[in-house]
């Protein structure tokens, strides 16, 4: 497997989760556990150095 195959199937279904959350008709608790876990999936060493997670601006919840 090439090792950036991963990384790419990974990163896509993050998008396609934002894009389903984005849905008036979003299932809030499958995206608030499909979310975390894919982004915990994703592999440290490609992150940038010193990144953390948390770091970022804050998001206002959506009112949907």
């Amino acid at each position: 497997m090439d090792p950036y195959e991963d990384l790419d199937r990974t990163v896509n279904l993050i998008t396609v989760l934002a894009f389903y959350a984005s849905l008036p008709e979003h299932d809030k608790e499958f995206v608030a556990v499909v979310g975390p876990a894919l982004a915990t999936s994703l592999p440290c060493d490609h992150l940038p150095p010193g990144w953390e997670p948390g770091d970022g601006p804050e998001y206002p919840e959506a009112g949907y």
